[in-house]
Parts: structure tokens; sequence; C-alpha cells
């Protein structure tokens, strides 16, 4: 069972966005998942149209006169997707605990007794550094921090990550922890000078998959649902389904057998011989970094997508299999057509598509 936080102390970075919509890929993907909704706004639980008498408050709390079990309170959201729901009471746990020795453990010591049997508990914090926030990193084994490319979330991001290290040092707890580029809007400059910033500052610490802008995330929370019941085809079920297939790859790998292995070594040589290298290169001497987007890597503008320069151009090389593919460049946050290829389509943004046919 993994247990993961998902906290930032500022407000509308996509925190409880994530928390819901990484439940629901993570289950998607045959994983049972329980979200815990530790916020006293409880968007998570509105967020999933989830109305409760009881909430995590009457689990956690030693003076409510509704004392009960985490497994008593968890509400079904989807096959292989549970919720246990927050309240507005649970802002009092707080000024409960701040008196009693061991309070940064109350979580930990509730889960530890937790008899139901998850692949990953993940834990919806509060926008603040409080007692809550510490209980949940006090439980987890990684943290995931969603960050917007901006000036004032990085300054924020520095201040997290002390109190991550602090409740590491102080209550001997190893707990790692991962960026997750949130909110990106691919359209601006400013996102991509900022992810360079943040890339530079933290490394290897970034997830590679980058959740956009996509108002479809929006009007799922709002109509109480998650991305994939909404609208599973749109960027942003994409991208949050790419989240939960990064986090799984970081599971313990499973041994494959000999002849299992052979047959899947066949699969992907047959798979391999019926892809045929193509070269799109761009001259474009005066950017900074350019990258190639298509309905081949499903839009995505990430490391794999970025192209080398040789000289003033632009140079990527991909295996693709036969068919009619859609495709842009990238030139420092602006997204144009491939002006050597005449073949393009109109895009819903007012634009065009460059295409290319793979025979």
């Amino acid at each position: 069972m993994r247990i993961i936080s998902i906290t930032n102390q500022k407000g509308g970075c996509g925190k409880t966005t994530t928390a819901i919509n990484l439940s629901a890929c993570l289950s998607e993907n045959q994983r049972r998942v329980l979200l815990i909704d530790l916020d006293p706004q409880a968007h998570a639980t509105l967020g999933l149209g989830i109305k409760s008498e009881l909430s995590i408050y009457n689990v956690l709390s030693k003076i409510t006169n509704y004392k009960t079990t985490l497994e008593k309170i968890i509400k079904k959201v989807d096959e292989n997707f549970d919720l246990a729901p927050s309240s507005i009471v649970l802002s009092t746990l707080e000024q409960e605990l701040a008196g009693e020795i061991g309070r940064e453990s109350r979580l930990w010591e509730v889960l530890n007794a937790f008899s139901e049997s998850y692949d990953y508990i993940l834990i919806d914090c509060p926008p603040n550094l409080g007692i809550l926030t510490i209980n949940a990193i006090r439980t987890a084994c990684r943290i995931i921090i969603p960050v917007e490319p901006s000036r004032f979330s990085l300054e924020g991001l520095n201040q997290l990550i002390e109190i991550i290290q602090l409740v590491r040092d102080r209550l001997d707890h190893k707990v790692d922890y991962r960026i997750l580029i949130n909110n990106f809007d691919s359209r601006l400059r400013h996102s991509f000078r900022m992810l360079e910033k943040i890339k530079s500052k933290f490394k290897d610490k970034i997830f590679d998959t980058i959740i956009h802008v996509n108002v479809n995330l929006k009007e799922a929370q709002s109509e109480g649902r998650h991305i994939l019941s909404y609208n599973k085809y749109c960027r942003g079920a994409k991208d949050y389904y790419s989240l939960s297939r990064e986090l799984i790859m970081d599971e313990e790998p499973t041994p494959i057998l000999p002849e299992l292995e052979k047959r899947m070594r066949k699969m992907i040589k047959e798979e391999i011989s019926k892809l045929k290298e193509i070269s799109f290169s761009l001259f474009a001497p005066e950017a900074n970094e350019v990258y190639l987007a298509g309905d081949f890597n499903n839009w995505k503008i990430d490391k794999d997508a970025r192209m080398q320069q040789i000289n003033g151009t632009w140079i990527k090389k991909l295996r693709l299999k036969a068919g009619i593919y859609h495709y842009r460049f990238v030139i420092d946050g602006r997204w144009v057509e491939d002006p050597n290829n005449s073949l393009k389509e109109s895009n819903p943004y007012g634009g065009f598509n460059s295409l290319i046919e793979v025979k």
C-alpha cells in the first residue's frame, strides 16, 4: 500500500483537481484507490458529488460525540475508487490536537490500524502548513507538490520543502517528494521560462508529465465528477492518465517468466518492424527551444518532444506506424505550422495543423 499526500500551501495550484483525477486514473489502471479528503473546505468531497453526515473528523477526533472508524465513513465513487469525506468541522481538529502529545502522528495511527486493502491511499491536504498537513506528510511515503509555472509558486515551494525536511529530521520519517507542473499554458512564453527555472533548480524531482490548462477539468469538478466520467478524451484526462502511468511505473517490478519474456520480445520485434523512421526539421536559428507536438504524442510538450538544434536547424526523428498524423512546432512557446509542408488542416483554435502521411 502506497500512501501519497498531495499538498501545497498556495491555493489555486490544482491540488484537489490532481487528487480527484489522479485517483480516478489510478483506479482505471485496475489499482484500488482510497482518497482521503483532509481539507476542511471539503473540495474533494464536493468535487465528487459525495454527501455524508460523518467525515474524517469523526475518525481523527477523540472528543467527537460520533466517534467512528475509517472503514465506516468510506464512500464508493467508482469501481476501485473510494473516498473518505471531509467536512467543515475538521477545521476544529487543529485546536483539539494543539496540546496533545504525538499530535503529528494522529493520522498515521489511524492508517496503521486500517484493515482495508488498497494499492494507493491519496491524501488531499488543506492549503496551509498546519497540523493536518504535518499529519499527512508524516503518514506518506511520497509527497506530490502541484506547482503552477509562476514566480509566487516557486517561492512558496521552498518553504514547503523545508517543512518536509523538518518532518524527516524531527520525526525520523523518510519521505520523498516530486513536483508536478500544473495549469501549464503552452500558449505563453512565460510558462516555458518558468518551467526552465523550476527544472534547473529541482532537476530530477519533477514528474515528466505536465498537466496543461484544460477547461474540462473545471467543468467536471463543478458537476461533481472526475474527468474520466466527464470527458475521457479531453487533454486533461490524457494528462492525468499519463501521470498515473508514470506513478505505476515506479512500482516494484514483477518478475517476468522466461517463456513470457520470450513472447514479449517477439511481439516487440514485430511491432518495431511496422514502424518507419520519419525526420521532422525546422530552420529557426533565433529560437531558444523548439518542440514537436502532434497526435502521435498526444500533443504533449515535454523532454521527449524537444527538438535538437544543428547549425540553426531543429531536427526530430520519430518511428511511426502507417497513417495520417497532425502536428505543429512550438517555438519558444509559440505554436506554428510547418512552413515547408503545404499539407494542412484547420484546427479548433483558428489556426492550421500540418499533416503528414506515413505509408
